[in-house]
């Protein structure tokens, strides 16, 4: 399986790296940090035609301008290890470039995450996965609660991260150069 994604420039991403950090310091977690480069997931897709999947990102990315995102408060998908996330709050450039993946990769995907349809895509940033606990929840969040997490993300770039070992790696990042249309 690859992500396709956004990548957070280098403002935000050291920000993000300095909250896991500080989780990592508190209560051990850093499972999430086996994908050390803060990003938004568009989908993950198990790919047959490699290639030609870089060759239509990188025609997404030439013809699509950089935009404007951005994020409000604390989410959480719960399990037996759930997931602590910052939400990005869905907007009509962020739906028009999902929209635009989703159609330029299927007909090379063997298939996609079920969460990556537009119906169920929640965009997010991951704070702490895997290693969490239903009991460290509380404590967690209180932690995190100190904070406000109202960001202004620019996106970019897209990027495929591949799994290498435990990490997942960026493998090709390609710049949004598409013009804006007034």
């Amino acid at each position: 399986m690859l992500a396709i994604t956004s990548l957070l420039n280098l403002q935000n991403a050291s920000l993000i790296n300095g909250i896991i950090q500080s989780l990592e310091d508190e209560f051990g977690l850093d499972d999430v940090q086996d994908t050390p480069d803060p990003h938004i997931t568009y989908l993950l897709a198990g790919v047959s035609q490699h290639e030609s999947l870089k060759q239509v990102l990188e025609d997404v990315a030439a013809t699509t301008p950089p935009f404007e995102a951005y994020t409000t408060g604390l989410g959480l998908f719960p399990g037996p290890n759930p997931v602590i996330y910052i939400p990005v709050l869905r907007s009509e450039e962020l739906n028009r470039l999902h929209t635009r993946l989703l159609a330029a990769t299927a007909p090379l995907c063997l298939r996609t995450d079920k969460f990556s349809t537009p119906e169920l895509w929640l965009p997010h940033i991951s704070l702490a996965l895997h290693d969490t606990t239903p009991e460290l929840l509380g404590p967690v969040l209180q932690y995190l609660n100190e904070q406000t997490y109202n960001l202004k993300l620019r996106i970019s770039n897209l990027a495929i991260l591949r799994q290498e070992g435990e990490q997942f790696i960026p493998e090709e990042v390609y710049p949004l150069e598409g013009e804006l249309h007034r």
